[in-house]
């Protein structure tokens, strides 16, 4: 089984809600909401992929020393088997902006499981609610 590595991020505001964005039509798992990122291309670290992917997807910048790691997820498609590293970040410049048609939500943590998300993103919720 093909074996995908895709870099996301928490990012946490001053008020401690994460930004989730909602996967836009036309994509797999559309209408699905996750945390930021995107796949690691070749020669890229993951951290090098977050920052890459939060400029063309919302238009901030961030550093690699604001990327702090914080859990990582491991989980089996049909097609693939998704191997994600979740960072969190509470620096960036610019303010978040949909360029690819997503909708953003700065959302509480207690309050993630009223979005639904992909299945690889679930077990990331309560790790993430112990760290906050």
């Amino acid at each position: 089984m093909k074996v995908v590595l895709v870099s996301a991020v928490a990012l946490i505001d001053v008020d401690g809600r994460v930004l989730l964005a909602q996967r836009p039509a036309g994509k797999s798992m559309a209408g699905l909401w996750e945390f930021p990122g995107g796949k690691v291309e070749q020669g890229e670290t993951p951290e090098v992929a977050l920052i890459r992917e939060l400029e063309e997807e919302l238009g901030i910048n961030t550093w690699a020393s604001c990327l702090a790691p914080l859990t990582f997820a491991s989980h089996s498609y049909d097609e693939f088997h998704l191997l994600m590293p979740l960072f969190a970040c509470r620096k960036w410049e610019g303010t978040p902006t949909s360029r690819e048609a997503q909708a953003l939500k700065w959302v509480r943590v207690n309050d993630m499981r009223n979005y639904p998300m992909p299945a690889a993103d679930l077990p990331l919720i309560p790790i993430l609610r112990d760290w906050l």
